[in-house]
């Protein structure tokens, strides 16, 4: 399925004021909503940053954020900073949908991309769930992103 511009506005206002449905939470829909939050960072900052828009939708949503489900810190991380970097080589007002599918038709389209970099124990870990973790079995190739796009 391909999303258009309208498609992913509206995945991102969804998650902001917390109706997008949990069922469309796909691989392609946190890549959309990413593409969005990073294009319209000012609305990231005043939302206080990446971790605490995904915490309060999973618990609108009935995810827990523990140990085991909800937010994960390094994979928010690690696939902001992969797609912070597919928004900066393109155009500043460039749509996003070809952004989004070129995301989705690479390597980081699979949703076990990471394992690339990070061996599955470690990113798994509780200290890769509550923090940045480096990778243990390939760098990423994507620089750390500017302060305040994770959290406030």
């Amino acid at each position: 399925m391909t999303l258009t511009d309208s498609d992913i506005a509206r995945i991102a206002a969804g998650v902001l004021d917390l109706t997008y449905p949990y069922a469309g939470w796909t691989h392609a829909a946190h890549f959309a909503a990413a593409l969005w939050l990073l294009r319209h960072a000012e609305v990231l900052r005043r939302e206080g940053g990446m971790e605490p828009v995904i915490r309060r939708y999973n618990e609108a949503v009935g995810v827990p954020n523990s140990p085991t489900r909800g937010y994960h810190a390094t994979i928010t991380e690690a696939s902001l900073r992969a797609t912070a970097q597919a928004l900066a080589a393109a155009a500043p007002d460039a749509p996003l949908a070809p952004i989004l599918a070129a995301l989705l038709a690479s390597p980081l389209g699979q949703s076990r991309w990471l394992l690339a970099h990070w061996s599955e124990p470690r990113l798994m870990s509780l200290d890769a769930r509550r923090g940045w973790l480096e990778p243990d079995l390939a760098p990423l190739p994507y620089p750390p992103l500017a302060p305040g796009l994770i959290a406030g």
